[in-house]
């Protein structure tokens, strides 16, 4: 089932998925740590990796750095990551 609103498709692409799925890779919305996207990976990771270096949110088209973009959607997908996972304590 496609969300609606006003008439935009609301859910995420398998693109999306796959982005944010690489976005995850970064212990840290810091700048200190980086990944490298080896050759051997998922075409769709390889793929997803070139998408975000081209948006301006890494530095390196396999991996890289964050930049201050990446840096804040990655604290962005860590953060709705854990607030779906959190466990409500009674």
């Amino acid at each position: 089932m496609l969300l609606e609103t006003s008439g935009i498709d609301m859910s995420y692409t398998p693109e999306n998925r796959a982005e944010l799925e690489v976005l995850m890779l970064y212990k840290s919305a810091t700048n200190l740590d980086g990944i490298k996207i080896h050759k051997t990976a998922d075409p769709s990771v390889i793929a997803a990796a070139e998408r975000l270096f081209e948006g301006g949110f890494i530095t390196q088209i396999d991996g890289g750095y964050l930049t201050q973009l990446g840096s804040t959607a990655a604290e962005h997908a860590h953060l709705l990551f854990d607030m779906l996972n959190a466990r409500i304590e009674q």
